[in-house]
């Protein structure tokens, strides 16, 4: 089968055009939320589905699919303004388990011979003994760690 560009198929009639409008439908309505919503808010969600006058949004945690149900009000009246066909917005929460998260509090981070050195001779130089004691902790737990 000879290759063909990616755009052809887009175009052509038939599922893929329908899906390619489908996708480009639901890439305007995330800019419309991104416009229309907080950006701490705006960020941590996006569009999921488009249907019946529903926009149905993802967010990552129930924290912000809290805030963003008491926004509804004032979401719906800002997305109609450029977006009139939205009649209604449902939030769901999806967990995001990207490689993006920060490590788990139980792993341990491995410190080097020389910055140990470094974390005891300062605790010797420090006359902050509360400041001291913790230098003196982390320098002990850390020398037990390979």
């Amino acid at each position: 089968m000879a290759a063909q560009k990616i755009g052809f198929w887009l175009t052509a009639p038939g599922e893929l055009q329908a899906l390619a409008a489908k996708a480009h439908r639901l890439s305007d309505l995330q800019q419309v939320f991104l416009d229309s919503a907080p950006p701490q808010l705006a960020r941590a969600g996006r569009v999921k589905n488009f249907r019946a006058g529903t926009l149905f949004l993802l967010v990552e945690n129930a924290t912000v699919a809290a805030k963003l149900r008491q926004l509804v009000p004032r979401l719906l009246v800002n997305i109609q303004k450029t977006e009139p066909e939205v009649t209604g917005i449902h939030i769901a929460v999806q967990v995001n388990l990207s490689t993006n998260q920060p490590a788990s509090a139980t792993e341990k981070s491995v410190l080097s011979h020389e910055t140990i050195g470094k974390f005891s001779r300062l605790a010797t130089r420090v006359p902050d003994q509360n400041l001291k004691s913790a230098l003196t902790k982390l320098v002990r737990r850390r020398t037990k760690w390979p």
